[in-house]
């Protein structure tokens, strides 16, 4: 697998750790009913996934197939299980917002200390994943790179709108530091270390599930007052430069 320009790459990552530096300082996104920022920025990134990674994870499908089945799992199991990975993927982020949610109404002001290190772990893990992609995704072209790298910045600008509404002032004083040394370390993992492509693929199906899932639970709770047009047009349109640019 050839890597990326090394330069553009660089450039990549620290645009993704900076969105999480200054994400908590942005007061255009915050306030009820919902930003139509936050809506357009989600809209692009489930129009990434569903346009671009989940095609991915169909092509990667076969090779994971091939390395992973057996006689005890059976060929049927081997050709599904890249989704069952990302199914996988949605239903930890779901676990960790019911968790957030159960804390936040047992206590005063935010969540508690533990569920705020269970949420920096589990989206540092995530952020990683996105950082290692950087270098080892399936395609390394320079339109495969930029396009990857404006979802994930829009999407962390959304997840980190979350993690600073559950975490008023843990987020902002540690979380943010802690993702975007989580997305560099991925970053230079990725340069040190390839991965089998099987497992590469394995990656990919987890972060779409992720991407999924933090999403949509940020945009479809009534409380939020979301915009569907806003969301709607940030898929449509980024589902059109996709296809055709």
């Amino acid at each position: 697998m050839s890597l990326p320009p090394l330069d553009l790459s660089v450039v990549a990552v620290l645009v993704l750790a900076a969105v999480h530096v200054i994400t908590p300082s942005l007061r255009f996104i915050r306030g009820i009913p919902r930003s139509i920022w936050l809506s357009i920025f989600g809209g692009v990134s489930v129009a990434y996934v569903f346009v671009h990674l989940l095609p991915e994870l169909a092509e990667g499908q076969e090779r994971l197939g091939r390395a992973l089945a057996s006689g005890v799992l059976g060929v049927s199991f081997a050709e599904r299980h890249v989704y069952l990975v990302a199914l996988f993927g949605l239903a930890v982020f779901y676990g960790l917002e019911r968790l957030a949610k159960r804390a936040r109404s047992t206590t005063d002001g935010g969540t508690g200390t533990s569920v705020f290190w269970i949420h920096m772990g589990s989206f540092g893990i995530y952020n990683a994943v996105v950082g290692y992609l950087l270098v080892r995704r399936p395609s390394s072209s320079l339109a495969s790179l930029v396009f990857f790298t404006v979802a994930m910045a829009l999407h962390f600008v959304v997840t980190d709108y979350g993690l600073t509404e559950d975490h008023e002032q843990a987020f902002p004083r540690i979380g943010r530091w802690v993702l975007a040394g989580a997305v560099l370390a991925g970053y230079v993992l990725g340069l040190a270390f390839e991965l089998p492509q099987p497992a590469i693929d394995i990656l990919i199906a987890f972060l779409a599930g992720g991407v999924i899932l933090n999403v949509l639970k940020e945009e479809v709770p009534a409380e939020r007052q979301s915009r569907f047009w806003a969301f709607a047009a940030g898929a449509a349109g980024y589902a059109f430069l996709l296809l055709f640019v």
